[in-house]
Formats: structure tokens, sequence, C-alpha cells
């Protein structure tokens, strides 16, 4: 038994489309599975809760697949309440689709689709989980409220620069637009663009670990990485593994803006640590405190702002359907 929710409104409104693609596929085969179609944001979260809640003790794991984008898969996650009793399988149609670029998923749903049911078993995958450690109740345009004090992310979190993108791509109509014509990425450019300009000065201090403390006086953002890629394809850790339980942090600051703008292309291609104050570092956990509240994201999903949040990494969590 299969449950398949479905985020009609992915791929700029083509995600009900491609499941109509895929429903002849399963009735085909004879596999049996019941469909759901989110219609808001937390939607994804209630039904997967709502799902995975009848498994019942010595019961089997429920197959749970996520056809959507990032953002529906990491919706999905927060869901989950015993991730031993959970396979997930996932076809992206999304506009950033990281987690398939990261995980070289075929293209075409279809055959992803006959990939995840023909699987014989599940790849396991690290999963973070981001801490408010300080909520300061300055919510982005999106939602309304941050409601649990802690996030599972499978791709990436971060706070700074990065956050603010995803904060206004996530409500910008052009990116639905560019996104027809397959130019999603200039969305994220185009937006980083503006906030690299607009940044102001902040002090952060992050700890790797319990120990090593790294302080930045200017800093502009960190991103906290289980795959390498991140915001439609920037490769801001090209050394992440998604088994080893370390996060890969990418840490930028003190730099000065026009550099930084020369550098922020050069991560598509993952050369941006040749450029001086761009540094690499790896942990297994991480607190962050900065001197104002930054926004801060989960898979691109941004809640609200804080100046004080703690990550760690949980090694091989997630059953992964391929």
């Amino acid at each position: 038994m299969y449950h398949i929710i479905i985020n009609p409104t992915s791929k700029s409104g083509k995600g009900l489309t491609i499941w109509k693609s895929l429903e002849p596929v399963l009735k085909d085969r004879k596999v049996s599975y019941q469909a759901y179609l989110s219609t808001h944001i937390g939607h994804v979260t209630q039904l997967t809760a709502e799902i995975t809640s009848q498994i019942s003790a010595g019961g089997k794991p429920v197959n749970l697949i996520l056809l959507g984008g990032d953002g529906t898969l990491n919706e999905a996650l927060q869901g989950i309440s015993d991730f031993d009793m959970v396979n997930v399988g996932y076809i992206p149609t999304g506009s950033s689709n990281d987690l398939a670029r990261a995980l070289k998923l075929s293209r075409d749903p279809v055959e992803l689709l006959t990939q995840i049911l023909d699987g014989t078993h599940s790849r396991m995958l690290d999963l973070g989980i981001l801490t408010y450690e300080s909520d300061t109740q300055v919510v982005s345009r999106l939602h309304k409220r941050l409601e649990h004090s802690s996030r599972y992310f499978i791709v990436s979190s971060g706070i700074g620069f990065d956050a603010a993108v995803c904060e206004e791509a996530l409500s910008s109509s052009i990116k639905d637009t560019l996104n027809r014509f397959k130019l999603g990425k200039l969305t994220y450019l185009g937006i980083a663009l503006k906030q690299l300009i607009t940044a102001k000065a902040v002090a952060c201090d992050i700890c790797l670990d319990g120990g090593q403390t790294i302080h930045i006086p200017k800093f502009l953002f960190s991103a906290f990485m289980i795959h390498p890629y991140e915001g439609g394809g920037f490769c801001f850790c090209p050394q992440a593994d998604n088994g080893d339980g370390l996060l890969d942090l990418c840490v930028v600051g003190n730099l000065p803006k026009l550099l930084i703008l020369i550098a922020l292309p050069t991560a598509f291609w993952g050369k941006h640590y040749m450029f001086p104050r761009i540094n690499h570092y790896t942990a297994s956990s991480v607190r962050v405190k900065t001197s104002i509240p930054l926004w801060v994201h989960t898979d691109g999903e941004v809640y609200l702002k804080s100046d004080q949040i703690s990550i760690s990494c949980l090694k091989r969590r997630l059953h992964f359907l391929i």
C-alpha cells in the first residue's frame, strides 16, 4: 500500500497534470494506493501526521510518496513522529529540486515512480534538525506562526542572507512566471543581488560541536548542508555527504559587497572557496548567535527571524525509497 501526497500547485501549477500521468502506471501495475491533494500551507504536514498515525505497534512501515518540491518534502518531515516506521519516496516537481539534483534522480516522473515501485530496499539518508532557541515573533510573509520550536530538514538550513533570499522568493510572483520558461534560477539570483545590496552589518558567533567558536564581525550567512546544493543549484558544499552524520557549513562574512557579487555566481560550480573569508567547516552539531535577529530557513522554507539557533545532524535517519 502506498500513500501518495500531491502538491497540485508545484511546478507552476503542473503538479496535478504530472500526477494524472502517473496514476495510470499504478493502475496498470495493480498497485494498492491512496492519493491525497494538499490545499494549503501546512496541509502536507497534517496529511502526513494522519497517515503515519495509523501505524500500530509491531506493524509494517508506511510507504509514503511525495509529489512536489523540496518544500513539500520538508512539510512532510514535520508530520513524521517515528522515522523508523516510514519509507519515503520523492518525485520532484518543484522549481529548485536540489535534493533530486544531489541524488541524481531521474527527471522523468514516470521512470522515477517505476524505480520507486521496483525498489527492494530503502536508502538511508541523514536528517537535520534545527531548533529556534529564541523566537522573535517576526514571522515570514507566508506563515502566521511557528507551530513547533524545532524543524527537520533534508537538504539544508541556513541563517542570514540565503534565508532572506528564500523568504522573498517564496512570495514572489516573478518566480512563477520565470518557472514557466524554465528560468526559475534567475528569481533567486535577482533577489540575491537585491538582498546583498541592502544587507546590514551583523556580528555572529558559530560554535562547532560545543568546542571551537568562530567569531565573524561582519556576518553575511551560513548554510548548514546535508547535500551539496541549495537555492536552485548553488553548490555551496561540494563535499557534503548525505550519510556521514555531519553538517557541512559554508560560512561567509567580512567580505566587501563587490567581492561577494563576483563570488556568488561561482557557487553554481562550487568554486567560491577560492575567495578569502568564504570558509568550509564540518560538525555534527552547531550553535549560532547573531547580534540581531535574522531570517532562518529549513529546505528553503522560512518561518521567522531568530538570533539564536542550534542545528544537529541525525545520521542515516530517513528511509528513502529509490
